[in-house]
């Protein structure tokens, strides 16, 4: 295996005599002891010549090779905030190998810290996210201000991050202690993220260091030290190297086909941004969020494999992004971080589950172990071998949220059906109607229709061979409700996951589910779809079906249609031979866990930000 599984090993709490906090692990501090704030600004701001280098910019990235006790991406935040002429947006990458857990974070930060900065700092640690390994997006300022946390080694990370930078805190330990902080494959993936123009600062000064800086493609030079320190290291990025800046022009229009949790979720992303967005769908007709009408609830879980593979980052990644960008929501749209309890059906899987938790050493705040009597108190009923326990499963309500997020003022809905889409004038796409109308025109189109996006791409436009794409299918899906009397004698205080699922009530009613049929001539309601949620749920609730049957409501549940294709991924990004055409279909089950995730990503991509999910992870979903 190229990449194998890394458990994420946190830091710890520790000072040296002096009482400067430092590193168990490499045995050196995380700052000089003259102070971590005025050697952020000395070194690192001074040393990158910000602010100056970044007015007159619509956006800015700086990248960190060490997040440490997080005192320069405090100092960088107040400098961005405290300059009238900033650019509108500022983004942080960091890396750190071993991080704090937000607990001891505090505790070594928060006593020191400056009145000034304080207020930051206790936003810092809101936000701070559980202790998992790869990418956490982090948003301030109302998002204008994001942190991009890189958790894990920082020589299989460096090559994961997508990003644009302009400014380089070089700020690992000393390279005798930490040499993987300033090896020359670090450096040359600097170089890869690099923009034109970029430029680096490092308290460092070893000859190694500068040389291999200088090998990498950056133009070196010393410039005085901070605190007694003789010299420090600072360089710019050799004339023919990086990538291109962005200018300060503005968000420009997008149109999306599908007015789902796909849309939706991608839509309301856009808008936050500044995009006008317009979004396509028949359904308006009926409300915002009638892609879903009826359905009462539903669960966003994350999973896990004892080999943490890209299906399980991915949800693990799509619960995080939905937990940031959607818990500002109004509260009838807002879902509820009630946990999933996911229960094991005998005791070889609780053993197999219990083993795969150790391996994965995650933190227990995040995923752990419930005994038999703890299982049993968050399902509501006997769980006779225990399970896991998600602390971040969502229960949402599909047709609130959907209304919520398509209500920004950014976003136009329009009650049409896509039929066709054409090459336009200026590099831009044509939507027509079923009758050949034109209902919209822009550069970037996004199709989230589900399984019918390929039938809107024009023939012969795209080379043959995207396996995912042909191959993606509709299944129909039912889940069924139960009355009240059900509640009652099933009173889950979580979502109750295993081969079906039981919803904590909403208003009074359960919700069971579901069912997957392939190949289906219609969607709806039936007896049919009742008998094989309750079949599962028997199994579940270790309970009769003919129990289930007495508190069916037979004349309600919901029905509707998934896209699936090869793998079980979902399919989100560009068409490369399509300038401006985007996909994002295929969610299969988890359209609440992809749709936030995939909204981020789109726009991250369309407005130069640094991605929120790792390389390997983007290709994985690319459109094939």
């Amino acid at each position: 295996m190229a990449n194998p599984y890394q458990p994420l090993i946190p830091a710890r709490v520790c000072f040296d005599a002096a009482g400067i906090p430092m590193s168990e692990q490499y045995g050196d501090i995380y700052h000089a002891r003259s102070g971590a704030l005025a050697q952020a600004e000395h070194v690192f701001l001074r040393g990158n010549r910000l602010p100056a280098r970044w007015r007159g910019r619509s956006e800015f990235t700086v990248a960190e090779t060490g997040f440490g006790l997080g005192h320069n991406f405090l100092a960088l935040w107040r400098a961005w905030r405290d300059d009238p002429h900033r650019p509108r947006r500022l983004h942080v990458v960091s890396f750190e190998a071993h991080p704090f857990s937000r607990c001891d974070l505090a505790r070594v930060i928060l006593p020191g810290m400056p009145p000034a900065l304080r207020g930051l700092a206790d936003l810092l640690l809101a936000a701070w996210p559980a202790l998992l390994p790869g990418l956490h997006r982090l948003e301030f300022e109302s998002g204008a201000l994001t942190l991009t946390l890189a958790f894990g080694p920082v020589e299989k990370l460096a090559r994961q991050v997508e990003a644009g930078v302009d400014a380089y805190f070089l700020d690992g330990f000393a390279p005798r202690k930490n040499p993987q902080m300033w090896s020359p494959f670090l450096f040359g993936q600097l170089v890869r993220m690099a923009r034109r123009g970029a430029t680096a600062a490092t308290w460092c000064c070893a000859a190694q260091v500068r040389r291999d800086l200088g090998d990498a493609g950056f133009l070196v030079a010393k410039e005085p030290g901070f605190a007694g320190k003789r010299e420090m290291t600072v360089a710019t990025l050799r004339p023919h190297l990086g990538r291109g800046v962005q200018g300060p022009g503005g968000a420009d229009p997008v149109v999306i086909v599908g007015g789902g949790l796909a849309g939706a979720g991608i839509a309301h992303s856009l808008a936050l941004r500044g995009h006008a967005v317009t979004v396509l769908d028949p359904v308006f007709a009926q409300g915002l969020g009638a892609s879903h009408k009826g359905h009462r609830a539903a669960a966003l879980t994350p999973l896990l494999s004892r080999d943490d593979d890209p299906r399980a980052r991915l949800t693990r990644a799509g619960a995080q992004r939905a937990l940031q960008r959607w818990q500002t929501l109004p509260e009838a749209a807002r879902p509820l971080r009630c946990g999933t309890v996911e229960l094991a059906v005998c005791e070889s899987q609780a053993l197999e589950s219990q083993a795969t938790l150790r391996h994965l050493s995650f933190p227990a705040d995040w995923v752990s172990w419930l005994d038999p009597r703890q299982a049993s108190d968050k399902a509501g009923f006997p769980a006779a071998h225990g399970g896991i326990h998600f602390t971040d499963g969502q229960l949402a309500r599909p047709e609130a949220l959907i209304e919520a997020l398509l209500s920004h003022p950014e976003i136009r809905c329009v009650a049409a059906r896509a039929a066709r889409l054409t090459p336009a004038a200026g590099g831009r796409w044509q939507v027509d109607d079923a009758s050949g109308e034109p209902v919209a025109v822009a550069a970037q189109v996004v199709l989230a229709n589900a399984a019918q996006a390929k039938d809107l791409l024009p023939a012969g436009l795209l080379p043959a061979g995207l396996p995912g794409l042909d191959a993606m299918r509709a299944l129909a899906g039912q889940v069924s409700y139960f009355s009240s009397e059900a509640a009652r004698g099933f009173d889950a205080r979580a979502i109750v996951g295993g081969d079906g699922y039981w919803l904590p009530a909403v208003e009074g009613v359960c919700i069971g589910g579901s069912t997957y049929v392939p190949e289906a001539a219609k969607c709806e309601v039936s007896l049919r779809g009742h008998q094989a949620v309750i079949d599962k749920l028997s199994e579940l609730l270790n309970v009769s079906a003919g129990r289930l049957h007495g508190w069916l409501d037979e004349a309600n549940g919901w029905a509707g249609w998934r896209a699936v294709t090869i793998g079980r991924l979902p399919l989100i990004g560009p068409l490369a031979a399509a300038p401006g055409l985007w996909l994002a279909c295929a969610y299969g089950s988890r359209g609440l866990t992809w749709s936030a995730l995939a909204g981020d990503i789109i726009a991250a991509r369309l407005n130069q930000e640094p991605l929120p999910l790792e390389r390997d992870l983007l290709r994985a979903i690319a459109p094939r």
